[in-house]
């Protein structure tokens, strides 16, 4: 993963690793020149009594220059880290959330909402955590050896310090992470389970209030947000005993080299000015060996993150699109050919289903709660691929198609109208080229959605709030068909679009859509008899079968179990009137 992130963005660590391995060469001949002042001025002018003016001016010249080039060094180290780690975490959430885009909707129903957020954002976030001292660990591992060589150039024994105590705190560093790995991964599980938990909670808001169980869904939160807790404690524990052993080890090294040098400077082999420098050096040297210690930390996370993330990056099930694209202008002719359809291991829930919608017809699906009339749905406009048979646009096969003529030939309009944290204006045109104030008002009209808008504080660019909050359920449903004709589609397939408008609105918008206006064949997923009604043809399933077509009324006369579910339906929309 780090070696990813190198490759991606070298230029910004080669300014970071060259910003800290500046600062590391600067710490030592800072502590040689301390070092040097000790044994040279300070130790002298104990001796004499007196200090040179000019020798103090010139030490206190080196140091300001020592500190100005740190400052320059600790700026460039920070840029390159920062800006790397940010830009890469930038780069990998587009292309999580690319892919969740081009991923089809079987695979997301395989996935809750609230562990894509934390694919897309926590995993991402530690993916790349180890970035921001990556750098700095790597001046730190050149300071190091630059260390090792001062201090055998100044004292064997005294190196022989330094070769006992750099080992100690890698081998330290290696222990940590074999067991936070496993803790660091439990912890990003928890964080997805609990955002998945808050979602659903937060969306479901509505039912929790309604039902009265505020109290069971914030128990069931608790629980996971207590087992997230745990897990947390259980990384700061570990945590809490490795940082003060990284803080003591180099304090035992200056302990060492004290007692050490106070022996060597007794024996005349060394100077004062190379035991200060040797101690002062290992005194510094705390600060810059913890940046390892922060990379190897961050490693288990990052890790765990990592594998995630590429999870969703290497998620199969693409759907591949040819190079056949269809002209735009008439109705479009579907046909569907033997169609068989399971959801993964599934039974099939689609059996031998063959119909067509003619060019500038209106065809209308109708059968009981589970039959398949959604998934027939989903199949036209193709967000799902038949495992038998084949589904054509004027006579040609779906997957031959180029995904834009696909998307510009047909519309799917679902049966959960989403509107947008938008204007009017954007949610309809959905800034798509070429879509002007007159495509956006042409669609609103013939989706019956004209005459509320104009009476909108600001028309068209009124903000409807999130997930329209501020529009009726059938405001909603009317905004989301007008988005759908706003693009001039050839085939509209309407997935129960209009349940939440009453029956003369939505009379008003099918013999809107019949016209040559709208410009498009239709397959409407239908409840209501005088939707059925307006139909050129009813395709009757049941358990996913078309067991009957022809229109509403040789299908009334001739067959029973579509006249019987049919009457149900006006039945529970007549009580549903009533009450």
């Amino acid at each position: 993963m780090l070696g990813q992130a190198i490759r991606k963005e070298p230029r910004l660590f080669t300014v970071g690793v060259v910003g800290s391995s500046v600062f590391g060469l600067l710490i030592i001949a800072n502590s040689y020149l301390v070092g040097w002042v000790t044994g040279h001025v300070v130790v002298p002018a104990f001796t004499d009594g007196k200090a040179g003016a000019d020798d103090l001016a010139v030490i206190a010249a080196v140091f300001l220059g020592i500190s100005a080039l740190r400052v320059g060094s600790i700026f460039g180290r920070r840029l390159g880290a920062g800006f790397m780690q940010f830009r890469l975490q930038a780069r990998y959430r587009r292309a999580v959330t690319r892919r969740y885009l081009s991923l089809p909707p079987s695979w997301h129903q395989q996935h809750s909402t609230g562990t894509l957020l934390s694919n897309a954002n926590s995993d991402v976030e530690s993916s790349f955590s180890p970035i921001a001292p990556l750098p700095f660990a790597v001046g730190t591992v050149v300071m190091i050896v630059g260390a090792l060589v001062a201090l055998f150039l100044t004292d064997w024994v005294l190196a022989l310090v330094g070769v006992a105590l750099f080992p100690l705190l890698f081998g330290v560093n290696v222990v940590y992470s074999r067991y936070m790995a496993p803790r660091q991964i439990r912890v990003q599980q928890m964080r997805a389970k609990v955002s998945a938990v808050a979602h659903e909670s937060f969306d479901g808001a509505l039912v929790v209030k309604t039902m009265g169980r505020e109290e069971d869904e914030s128990n069931r939160f608790g629980v996971f947000v207590t087992e997230l807790r745990d897990s947390l404690i259980s990384v700061g524990r570990l945590r809490g005993l490795f940082d003060p052993v990284m803080d003591a080890l180099p304090s035992f090294g200056t302990l060492a080299v004290l007692l050490l040098g106070a022996w060597r400077l007794q024996a005349g082999a060394v100077s004062v000015a190379d035991v200060v420098f040797v101690s002062f050096l290992f005194t510094v040297l705390a600060f810059p060996v913890r940046a390892i210690g922060w990379v190897v930390g961050e490693l288990p996370r990052s890790v765990a993150g990592w594998d995630r993330v590429q999870a969703v990056l290497s998620a199969t099930g693409d759907l591949t699109y040819g190079s056949v694209a269809l002209s735009r202008g008439d109705p479009a002719t579907l046909r569907f050919e033997g169609v068989d359809f399971a959801y993964a291991d599934g039974p099939l829930v689609l059996r031998d289903v063959s119909f067509a919608v003619p060019p500038g017809k209106t065809v209308a699906l109708v059968g009981a709660t589970g039959s398949g009339k959604s998934t027939i749905a989903a199949l036209a406009v193709r967000l799902l691929d038949p495992v038998g048979g084949r589904i054509t646009l004027d006579d040609v096969a779906l997957p031959s198609l180029t995904e834009v003529s696909l998307t510009s030939t047909s519309a799917l309009v679902p049966q959960i109208p989403f509107v947008f944290d938008d204007s009017v204006r954007g949610n309809v045109t959905l800034d798509r080229e070429g879509l002007g104030d007159e495509d956006a008002w042409r669609a609103l009209r013939l989706a019956q959605a004209d005459s509320f808008v104009t009476k909108l504080p600001e028309q068209l660019d009124t903000a409807v709030g999130e997930r329209g909050t501020s529009l009726s359920g059938g405001q909603r449903q009317r905004i989301t068909l007008a988005r759908a004709l706003a693009g001039h589609p050839r085939l509209l397939v309407l997935d129960d679009a209009t349940s939440a408008v009453d029956p003369r609105v939505e009379a008003a918008i099918l013999a809107a859509l019949r016209t040559r206006d709208a410009g498009a064949s239709i397959l409407v997923v239908a409840y209501r008899r005088a939707t059925i009604a307006l139909a050129d043809e009813v395709v009757y399933l049941e358990q996913g079968k078309v067991v009957a077509t022809g229109t509403h009324a040789s299908l009334l006369a001739n067959h029973a179990g579509y006249a019987d579910l049919v009457t149900a339906y006006e039945k529970a929309e007549a009580e549903r009137a009533e009450a």
